[in-house]
């Protein structure tokens, strides 16, 4: 499995891309949020679906394609930063 935090933390987007995000998280609800950016409110496969569904967006983004919609690129990055929050920390040895 992919360690979704490490990932989180080596994303590189700029700046007000990633502050945006952070403004939102407040405001974040899963059941309503999910449905709407992935079409599943299943927790399990969230976070794969979510970061493929970002690093395609950033994608889009870094080509100028006039598809690009930063409404959608900020909505996906405040669903990865607290899907990740609601993970389990892992054990300390």
């Amino acid at each position: 499995m992919n360690d979704f935090r490490s990932l989180l933390a080596d994303l590189r987007r700029p700046r007000l891309l990633i502050r945006a995000a952070r403004h939102g998280l407040a405001d974040y609800r899963r059941e309503r949020d999910l449905r709407r950016l992935i079409g599943t409110a299943l927790a399990d496969q969230a976070l794969p679906q979510l970061w493929s569904e970002e690093e395609r967006m950033e994608a889009t983004r870094q080509t100028g394609d006039a598809s690009y919609s930063i409404a959608r690129h900020v909505e996906l990055l405040i669903a990865l930063m607290a899907e990740v929050r609601l993970l389990p920390r892992p054990a300390v040895t």
